[in-house]
């Protein structure tokens, strides 16, 4: 890589002030460090030193998310050819053109087959959300003469893995735009953000354009055909109605967004999270307390209306987006809470709230979506009290 090593340094003089394309510099530094190591250090007599700053922990993340996409590239195209050859239709369209052009077919059984079908409704999504939400991130960084951050790393991988395969290219751009502007620049940009900039652009389509984000045809990547997500059976009939097994769905083999199905992943990632240090435990560990009491408590309760009272904390954790959202959207470090009492609240209400949502409201069967937009709100009230709690406790002592 010494070309390029080479050519970063010949043309870093026409990025500095007075060069030729000095209001380019945020793109030029973007890329230097995403190759590259910074080479500045910290001057002066005294500065803090750490093993970790926000490349490495958004590096990190993306290290978690990279099982999560290659399974949900893989379950993308094993769900769309199951559809594919149970229901008996043919794949159209320029991504049939190119399997076919290939040769791989659609066999459901074909591992290769089912990871590059799904490739080609994952990546488009991906490339999308990277240079409509690398466009903004630039232009606020020119504007404003700062660096781009890294923060866009993971949210642009994170985006595309909450959304559906088949949702138009046109919405996901104006989606993630939605997300980096309003629910993070406006604010100042990375680590001034009060909502998850991810959420805060699945919920603008989610509100904004619901054919499209919800319903049962657009979780599986073949056009006419209709299936219900376990999540959605379970709406209609209870547990009783969900049409694989719980181990299916625990190890992701089901439709749904694309990498969000499946909870063995998701765990994996937890633990890589927590064990770099990246990724609060409280926020998780509470959050799974409250969904599963939350989860009982409605069990007791009952209801002769509504199956999902019927629906138990085991297949709460395994259907929708519970885990994916426990481990990576909940405890985002900029938007949750950042005392660790203030994690354990906000974790628990997220949870207590999340199952409300999807038990209570029929219209609105997800709800981790909002239960964490609604408690990114809270978090600096949740922290506020908590800090002022412990500060009246020490006082009292030394009364």
């Amino acid at each position: 890589m010494k070309f390029l090593r080479d050519a970063l340094d010949k043309a870093e003089p026409l990025f500095h002030k007075g060069g030729k394309f000095e209001k380019m510099y945020p793109l030029y530094e973007a890329i230097d460090t995403f190759a590259y190591t910074p080479g500045i250090v910290a001057g002066g007599n005294t500065h803090v030193r750490d093993g970790i700053d926000l490349k490495r922990t958004m590096i990190s993340v993306a290290i978690a998310l990279g099982p999560i996409v290659l399974f949900a590239m893989y379950n993308t195209g094993l769900q769309a050819n199951i559809a594919l050859d149970a229901a008996g239709l043919t794949a159209t369209g320029w991504r049939a053109d190119i399997i076919n052009a290939l040769g791989m077919g659609f066999d459901p059984a074909n591992i290769v087959a089912n990871i590059f079908h799904g490739f080609l409704w994952f990546f488009p999504v991906f490339l999308v959300t990277q240079i409509a939400g690398g466009t903004c991130e630039l232009i606020f960084s020119v504007i404003r003469k700062h660096e781009i951050n890294e923060g866009f790393l993971v949210t642009g991988l994170l985006y595309p893995l909450i959304l559906p395969p088949t949702i138009p290219l046109w919405q996901v751009a104006i989606g993630i735009i939605f997300g980096v502007v309003i629910g993070k620049e406006i604010f100042g940009g990375t680590g001034r953000n009060i909502f998850n900039p991810a959420l805060t652009a699945r919920a603008f389509l989610f509100f904004a354009y619901p054919a499209q984000i919800s319903g049962d045809a657009v979780w599986t990547a073949v056009d006419g055909y209709t299936g219900a997500t376990p999540l959605a059976q379970a709406a209609v009939g209870g547990v009783e109605n969900i049409s694989i097994l719980w181990q299916d769905a625990f190890l992701g083999f089901m439709p749904g967004s694309m990498g969000e199905t499946s909870a063995l992943l998701c765990l994996i990632g937890a633990g890589f999270l927590i064990m770099t240090g990246i990724g609060s435990w409280r926020i998780m560990l509470s959050m799974l307390i409250g969904m599963v009491l939350m989860a009982l408590t409605l069990n007791a309760i009952g209801s002769d209306s509504n199956p999902m009272f019927n629906v138990t904390p085991q297949w709460h954790f395994v259907i929708g987006s519970f885990a994916f959202a426990c481990v990576f959207m909940a405890t985002d470090p900029v938007s949750a809470a950042m005392t660790n009492t203030g994690r354990m609240i906000y974790g628990f209400l997220i949870g207590v709230l999340g199952v409300l949502i999807r038990v209570v409201n029929p219209a609105y069967p997800e709800g981790w979506m909002l239960a964490i937009l609604f408690m990114n709100s809270c978090s600096p009230l949740i922290d506020y009290f908590v800090v002022e709690r412990n500060i009246k406790r020490r006082v009292a002592r030394n009364v």
